[in-house]
């Protein structure tokens, strides 16, 4: 079953599309905020919803300006780049320039806010969605998540300051419980699948 995950307020909401849905069984747009508003004032982790398509799915999020995004986490032998962004772990990403493809942007992006040469992309890891508020502007963004390895001729490492981001650091697969006790359920999900993908 295809869906959807979009973390909003740092809790999960799943969309499953199920095309046997009767049409008395979809819960309107309305309905749905309804309950996702309830769901951000619980100690609940997220909630579940079936929907009937795809396009259900984006009239649910139609006043929001959809975006993309990309970035990824940089391996250096048997360490992993991440940063500290406002306080919290966080892997450098950032959204795409006009005419930018994906893997370009992901690219650009840890350049800029890592200062480092830039890394090759080994494989895509996972898309995440989430939403936010910026400027009285509501915002879908969805983000294309990249396992890269490092350039053998790196420079010395500099967190990109005006970005917000004040540490640039690699940590070993056997510390990433720390980043996760500091930082947002998506990035968790990143990194979860780098660990997935790691060989034993």
């Amino acid at each position: 079953m295809q869906m959807y995950k979009v973390f909003i307020e740092n809790k999960a909401v799943i969309f499953k599309i199920n095309p046997q849905l009767k049409n008395k069984q979809v819960l309107s747009k309305k309905q749905v905020w309804k309950k996702i508003k309830w769901i951000l004032k619980t100690d609940l982790d997220g909630i579940v919803f079936e929907i009937k398509s795809k396009q259900q799915f984006w009239d649910i999020f139609d006043e929001y300006i959809y975006i993309k995004a990309a970035g990824g986490i940089v391996q250096r032998k048997n360490k992993f780049l991440f940063i500290k962004r406002n306080g919290v772990w966080d892997i450098p990403k950032g959204k795409l320039e006009k005419g930018e493809k994906v893997k370009e942007a992901a690219v650009r992006e840890i350049v800029e806010e890592c200062n480092v040469n830039p890394p090759k992309i080994k494989c895509h890891l996972l898309n995440t969605f989430h939403i936010y508020k910026m400027n009285g502007r509501k915002y879908l963004k969805k983000t294309y998540w990249y396992w890269m390895k490092a350039n053998k001729n790196d420079k010395k490492l500099k967190p990109q300051k005006e970005e917000g981001i004040t540490k640039v650091k690699f940590f070993k697969p056997s510390k990433f419980d720390k980043i996760k006790a500091n930082t947002y359920k998506s990035i968790v999900e990143v990194i979860n699948e780098l660990e997935k993908q790691l060989p034993n």
